[in-house]
């Protein structure tokens, strides 16, 4: 099937005289997870990861994965045809190198102008512009073959109220107009979607485990707009915007509504981050810069950092009760890595305001653990016995904020090598977890405290060991995040600021083997201040056992079994009162000094 679907693109290709055609993973909004409408990309290579790049030629199609997706591609482009290229390993062409060396004079490379973000889409319409060849963006070609594609999402939105969001829309919108003054600008133009939900207050579900609407925004000095199909959009939340200032328009008119600014009006635009048809529609003055709203949301507010410590406690029972029946039932009644899952979130759906999934849960048996963002399904899922060991990355939406965390569980006997990488993948969360820093420190600075008890092994993971994580919107969030290096297009210089969430999640997987991953998330706050400066501290808000079946001690300092030892004493405290008294009872046993 994806053998055809390939041959069809090519043909049509050859028919249109395009030399080559980018598929990218974004939406219009460039959005890291995306609708079905959008999932041209899966449609076309079968590949099902949430990030890849592919590239087609008249004559052959690549794929371009992360070290995330190294394994779970190569076994789903098996028999496709479809090269893959993994990212950065040695002798891997970047993907803009490929393109210009197979783009010559008089050619051209297409793709839908509204999924590639401006600056990539300037970038080839320049290089290419040299040696004769140009840039086609107005079609959609893909689409052009895909059979059944999916309706553009429209579900219904709704208001976070003040009490979750800790800030009206109207302070908002001052505190983005006081930048855009800043900045010489007179009208802000916003495509990302958790930027625009944070900043009107409202949440959708556009996106799977995503909490946004598909919509755009402009704000001006006098007047914001949101430009989104009104359908969505019932009497309270139309309410709710008309009196924060907001105008609807119909989602379509905002390339008309950008065409139409003042020459002389200078425009703040994200142009890494916006599509390339929005920002070329532009005759104004282009100001490009990262959307003010983007360090904003990602500093949390009082209020906000109180109802994230509220929902961290209710997921913290979510994933201890299920620790405690994964334990006791593993081995003895028939279950699935997907089973398990599916028995998580009904846990966390149970917990009193919860709004849903913040991501697809990876649940991962044994070998199938190494892969990083491996999903399970109904009829392919590993069957789960009382040996090796499960790992479960998940997480939860409440209104009082989202959450995301990892437990890697011990269902039987483990060898001594997999105890001693279970330790230092622990020892690299206690490491970040306990950190003190002046001020100005980024994660690139930090990073070595995750990954050092796993480099003493040779050892090494092919991701970042953290990230951001949104109020009731992204799972993933900006600035901020832990990472030892720069990768091309990505900004790892964000400074660690009081009020700031982040998971730290460093882990160690073994092709063929297992699969280990421990996460927390973090809280920045201010500590000590002195001749010295700011120093910075982190304060742990996930609350959930760390399996001690993993730990062996005698790999952990003093100070490492104090740590854990003082966790697992919060998580009995925090979690027990919400257990049933066996509940209780096997916990005190899992969070026992050691």
């Amino acid at each position: 099937m994806i053998r055809e679907r390939v041959s069809d693109l090519q043909n049509l290709l050859k028919e249109k005289g395009i030399s080559a055609l980018i598929i990218p993973t974004d939406d219009f909004h460039m959005s890291e997870y995306v609708g079905d409408y959008f999932k041209a990309r899966n449609y076309f290579s079968g590949f099902t990861g949430s990030a890849g790049v592919m590239v087609v030629t008249q004559d052959e199609a690549n794929l371009w994965v992360d070290g995330r997706y190294f394994i779970q591609a190569e076994r789903q482009l098996e028999g496709t045809g479809i090269i893959q290229r993994n990212m950065g390993e040695p002798g891997v062409p970047i993907i803009e190198e490929y393109i210009l060396g197979k783009v010559c004079e008089g050619e051209v490379l297409a793709f839908d102008g509204r999924v590639i973000s401006y600056n990539s889409g300037k970038f080839y319409a320049e290089e290419l512009g040299k040696k004769g060849a140009r840039i086609h963006t107005e079609e959609d070609i893909p689409g052009m073959l895909w059979k059944d594609r999916p309706a553009m999402s429209a579900e219904k939105a709704f208001v976070l109220p003040v009490e979750f969001s800790g800030k009206t829309v109207q302070d908002k919108l001052a505190d983005v107009r006081a930048v855009m003054t800043e900045k010489g600008t007179d009208v802000h133009v916003i495509t990302s979607l958790d930027d625009i939900a944070w900043l009107y207050n409202i949440r959708g579900n556009d996106v799977l485990c995503t909490p946004v609407v598909l919509s755009y925004a402009v704000v001006t000095m006098d007047k914001a707009y949101i430009f989104a199909n009104p359908s969505v959009f019932d009497e309270e939340v139309m309410a709710h915007l008309t009196a924060s200032g907001v105008e609807v328009k119909p989602y379509e008119e905002v390339y008309s509504f950008v065409k139409g600014f003042d020459k002389e009006t200078k425009v703040l635009i994200d142009t890494a981050h916006s599509n390339y048809a929005i920002v070329s529609s532009i005759s104004a003055e282009v100001v490009s810069a990262p959307n003010p709203e983007m360090e904003m949301k990602a500093v949390k507010n009082p209020v906000e950092v109180e109802n994230y410590r509220i929902s961290h406690i209710q997921d913290g029972v979510a994933v201890t009760k299920f620790m405690y029946w994964l334990k006791k039932n593993a081995g003895k009644i028939p279950m699935t890595e997907y089973t398990a899952q599916e028995y998580l979130s009904q846990l966390r759906y149970e917990r009193p305001n919860n709004l849903g999934l913040s991501f697809t849960p990876i649940s991962g048996y044994k070998e199938n653990a190494a892969m990083m963002h491996y999903s399970a399904n109904p009829e392919t899922a590993k069957e789960i016995t009382n040996e090796g060991m499960l790992l479960v990355d998940s997480g939860g939406h409440y209104w009082e904020g989202s959450t995301d965390i990892t437990r890697t569980f011990v269902l039987g006997p483990i060898s001594d090598e997999i105890k001693e990488h279970y330790t230092a993948v622990v020892r690299g969360v206690i490491g970040v977890s306990k950190a003190k820093f002046l001020y100005g420190c980024v994660g690139m600075a930090l990073d070595v405290l995750s990954r050092g008890p796993i480099w003493d092994l040779d050892l090494d993971y092919k991701c970042g060991s953290g990230h951001g994580i949104g109020y009731l919107l992204n799972v993933h969030e900006g600035p901020q995040g832990f990472r030892w290096r720069q990768l091309p297009g990505r900004n790892e210089s964000a400074v660690f600021t009081e009020g700031m969430i982040t998971t730290i999640e460093p882990g160690i997987y073994i092709e063929g083997s297992h699969g280990i991953r421990v996460e927390n998330e973090i809280l920045c706050k201010k500590g000590a201040f002195n001749e010295y400066g700011q120093f910075m501290e982190f304060e742990t808000i996930t609350f959930a056992p760390i399996d001690l079946d993993g730990v062996d001690a005698k790999y952990m300092t003093k100070a490492e079994r104090e740590w854990l030892n003082n966790y697992h004493a919060q998580v009995y405290e925090k979690i027990s009162p919400y257990l049933t008294a066996e509940e209780a009872e096997w916990l005190k046993e899992y969070t026992r000094a050691i």
